[in-house]
């Protein structure tokens, strides 16, 4: 499986929290691995950004490695602080929010 990943680091240690920057009024992503099976992509949202309702075509499981970000799926919100993860289900609709700045590794299974 072609699985290459780009834009960081490899065979060292890493903050993943380290590898993207907060931007005034931004939501910036870093895609760190990208195939028709997995994508792995960093986000770093400012508070009050937000990425409207949509829905995957996979399984996306976020982690918040900073800050506090909301997560609606499915219609029920869900605050989430550093360290925790949730699974946003395939084809579920989702929305998240900066709530206050926060960074988050997506991964979604296709």
């Amino acid at each position: 499986m072609d699985f290459p990943t780009k834009n960081i680091r490899r065979g060292e240690t890493l903050r993943l929290k380290d590898e993207v920057a907060y931007q005034d009024g931004q939501i910036v992503s870093k895609t760190l691995a990208q195939n028709a099976h997995v994508s792995l992509t960093l986000f770093a949202f400012e508070q009050g950004e937000e990425i409207s309702t949509h829905a995957s075509a996979g399984d996306a499981l976020v982690t918040v490695l900073d800050g506090t970000g909301r997560f609606t799926v499915g219609g029920v919100e869900h605050v989430l602080h550093e360290g925790e993860s949730i699974v946003m289900p395939c084809r579920v609709p989702h929305a998240v929010y900066g709530q206050e700045r926060f960074k988050m590794l997506l991964t979604v299974i296709f």
